[in-house]
């Protein structure tokens, strides 16, 4: 069994010190009565006041000092300082995690806040993707009478498929009237795709 540190009379008596100590990280009217000295080892003792400061009812202010050897009560050494909590201190609750903190009305609120938030993005990207192909069309150049649409011009099979492929790609990801004015640019690039391989094979048959 280990044996009680006896306390030592030069610490136990600097009841002074520890006050003054103490004084630096509280107001002298937050320290109150001095409760007693306890031996925490050999030449090495703790000072107990009571706390009178505001919303720490039954806390205790405490007070570490030491000597080494030989030193008188001019010599002490502050260890450590601190406000330390009683049995019949008033605290704080539990921490309780936020989750576990909210009502169930206020998760369905913050939901449907968020699935609202949700909706209206997706409809302002629509509206954009929409007006995005309004000015392509808008800026689409017109034809002239040469470039109208011949249907009598032979046209080229390849240039056909490329540009079908095109729509089946683009169209069904549209809604009308975004639909119609990409139809309608469409179709003008399939004529004038149609023209330049009539004009190809017009030069091949001359040639």
């Amino acid at each position: 069994m280990a044996r009680k540190p006896k306390l030592d009379t030069i610490l136990a008596e600097a009841v002074d010190t520890a006050r003054l100590s103490l004084a630096e990280i509280a107001g002298g009217a937050e320290i109150g009565e001095h409760l007693g000295v306890t031996a925490e080892g050999e030449r090495l003792v703790t000072h107990r006041f009571i706390s009178l400061k505001k919303g720490y009812q039954g806390w205790t202010w405490y007070a570490t000092l030491a000597r080494v050897p030989r030193a008188k009560s001019k010599d002490l050494t502050v260890c450590e300082v601190g406000l330390i909590a009683g049995e019949d201190s008033l605290l704080a609750p539990a921490w309780v995690p936020w989750a576990d903190r909210l009502a169930k009305e206020e998760i369905e609120a913050a939901e449907a806040e968020q699935h609202a938030a949700e909706h209206e993005q997706s409809a302002e990207d629509e509206t954009s993707s929409e007006d995005t192909v309004a000015q392509d069309s808008q800026q689409l150049p017109a034809l002239s009478e040469n470039e109208a649409p011949d249907e009598s011009v032979e046209s080229d099979p390849t240039v056909n498929d490329e540009v079908d492929s095109e729509d089946e790609e683009t169209l069904p990801t549209l809604k009308s009237p975004a639909r119609r004015q990409v139809r309608r640019r469409r179709t003008a690039q399939r004529t004038a795709a149609r023209r330049r391989a009539a004009q190809r094979n017009r030069a091949r048959k001359d040639g």
